[in-house]
């Protein structure tokens, strides 16, 4: 299983209208074919800073739904609210 992080930096006035567009594509996301799990979490001190938590079956089907017309318009989207750079990683998660 891959997990993605993606901090988002979103720009102050915009918070509520990120959270009201995530809110209605996470459906859409948790529904795309490899993925497991999808939430949206925001930054206890910083009331802009949120993280994209998702679980993705393998590297495969991450890359699958990164490179879908699907994605290219949600992040199309995403970028409009903005205001700082994003960061993304993928982890493997391990089992002990």
């Amino acid at each position: 299983m891959i997990i993605r992080i993606v901090k988002l930096i979103i720009d102050r006035e915009k918070v509520d209208e990120f959270q009201l567009f995530f809110e209605k594509a996470k459906p859409s996301i948790g529904n795309f074919i490899g993925c497991s799990h999808v939430e949206l979490l925001k930054e206890t001190k910083k009331g802009n800073v949120y993280f994209t938590y998702s679980h993705w079956k393998n590297e495969e089907m991450l890359q699958n739904y990164r490179n879908s017309f699907f994605f290219q318009g949600i992040w199309k989207n995403t970028k409009t609210y903005l205001s700082g750079k994003p960061e993304a990683w993928s982890l493997n998660k391990i089992d002990l």
